[in-house]
């Protein structure tokens, strides 16, 4: 993982040089980076879906990418209530 690291900081690098950009990089070209970085991170799991024939659909994308992509962690879904659970019961006197 750190020679991996390593490598693409050198090529990161590279890039800034053609580019002309100082490094460390204006905030704001940094900020587009750290996005795409983000987001391109996220084409491999779309193409494994997509080879393996499963259709893209957007409640896929909010669980599965969208997260890694906000930093938000999804919440949990909701269970649907059952009568059982929402009927109300009596409370109970535990002073004796």
């Amino acid at each position: 993982m750190y020679l991996v690291s390593i490598a693409v900081g050198v090529l990161v690098g590279i890039l800034y040089a053609l580019l002309h950009v100082r490094s460390p990089a204006p905030p704001a070209i940094a900020l587009l980076g750290l996005l795409g970085m983000l987001v391109g991170e996220q084409i491999v799991p779309i193409a494994k879906r997509l080879i393996d024939g499963q259709p893209l659909s957007q409640a896929w994308f909010v669980s599965e990418c969208a997260p890694h992509i906000t930093g938000v962690t999804p919440k949990p879904p909701v269970a649907a209530a059952t009568p059982a659970a929402t009927a109300s019961t009596p409370p109970t006197d535990r002073t004796s």
